[in-house]
């Protein structure tokens, strides 16, 4: 099943939501970092899209894990900080019950 055809997933306006399971585990039953980035590069691209209309392309994306998931809801959330004619930095982040567990710097590609 891919990520978008997951069950638990709603995407919206730079907006992500997973409702973390134990396959989304990794071994020491933490969230898995994988399932963290997807989520942040998903709602760091949607937030490009909502704002310009454009299909974006991941240039490069840098996360820090703030503090580790647990199973049940995760959002993330992101949004456009700066736009070029070609480029746009996006910030985004993870939370969960209230906490930031994971904050994203990207920069991402549309057309010209």
């Amino acid at each position: 099943m891919g990520f978008r055809e997951h069950s638990a997933l709603q995407i919206s306006d730079g907006r992500v939501v997973v409702d973390a399971v134990d396959e989304h585990l990794n071994p020491h039953g933490t969230v898995h970092g994988g399932l963290m980035a997807t989520m942040l590069d998903v709602a760091m691209g949607e937030a490009v899209a909502e704002a310009g209309g454009e299909r974006p392309v991941t240039v490069a994306l840098t996360v820090t894990y703030l503090e580790p998931g647990k199973p049940g809801r995760l959002e993330a959330t992101a949004r456009v900080r700066k736009r070029g004619k070609r480029l746009l930095i996006v910030e985004g982040e993870i939370s969960q019950d209230g906490a930031v567990l994971a904050d994203a710097l990207g920069t991402f590609s549309v057309p010209a």
